[in-house]
């Protein structure tokens, strides 16, 4: 099952950064309340709202070739690809 928890405690962030996408956590690093549980990073955004993709092996910014079937991309002719 799959549950957005928006978090605005600094601290508690910290312990999520330099993590990669699929990776699973102990919940108790953020909190008494999530002790006992397993959490996975599942996506997310940057600061300017840019989405997180799962198999970009890099901490920056990349240009991807989007084709039609990827995530987040809906081809508006026949053969449309867009970077």
């Amino acid at each position: 099952m799959q549950k957005i928890i928006e978090i605005d405690d600094e601290k508690r962030l910290q312990n999520l950064y330099e993590r990669r996408m699929a990776q699973e956590i102990d919940g108790g690093v953020l909190g008494d309340e999530f002790e006992g549980y397993v959490l996975r990073i599942s996506g997310g955004n940057d600061k300017q709202g840019f989405p997180m993709r799962q198999g970009v092996l890099t901490n920056t910014r990349v240009r991807l070739l989007c084709k039609k079937g990827h995530a987040a991309y809906r081809p508006r002719r026949t053969g449309e690809r867009k970077r």
